[in-house]
């Protein structure tokens, strides 16, 4: 199992953060690159849910993730977000290899802009309710 892990702190209290974070099928509104969201379950979103996400090159995807997000609150109103994702690459041992050098730095990134879209909402709905 190969782990990627960002963090970033935000202006805002956790249950602000969770209020957009709880949208599961709407990760497109902080994706970069995600341009569309399907739902692929039925009920409640959360653990166990699945969704097809089309990204801006055209090309989709469902798969099986582990991830986990963990707020800190830093104050009445900053929290620190952590980011993390647990994945598999196939192939053995050179999958592994190549997990390590070329898809853990890219789930970084993912990871990194990911966090940055969160801030982003999270900024633009705090806006709009002042």
């Amino acid at each position: 199992m190969i782990r990627a892990e960002r963090s970033l702190e935000i202006d805002a209290a956790p249950e602000v953060i969770w209020g957009v974070l709880g949208q599961f099928m709407e990760i497109d509104a902080i994706a970069p690159g995600v341009t569309s969201v399907d739902a692929l379950t039925q009920g409640e979103d959360g653990m166990g849910s699945m969704r097809r996400c089309t990204f801006t090159n055209g090309g989709s995807t469902v798969e099986e993730a582990q991830a986990e997000i963990a707020l800190t609150p830093l104050g009445e109103s900053r929290t620190r977000v952590t980011w993390s994702m647990d994945f598999r690459v196939k192939f053995g041992p050179l999958g592994w290899l190549m997990g390590q050098m070329v898809m853990k730095p890219m789930m970084g990134k993912v990871l990194d802009g990911n966090l940055q879209g969160l801030a982003d909402k999270v900024r633009a709905e705090h806006a709009q309710a002042a």
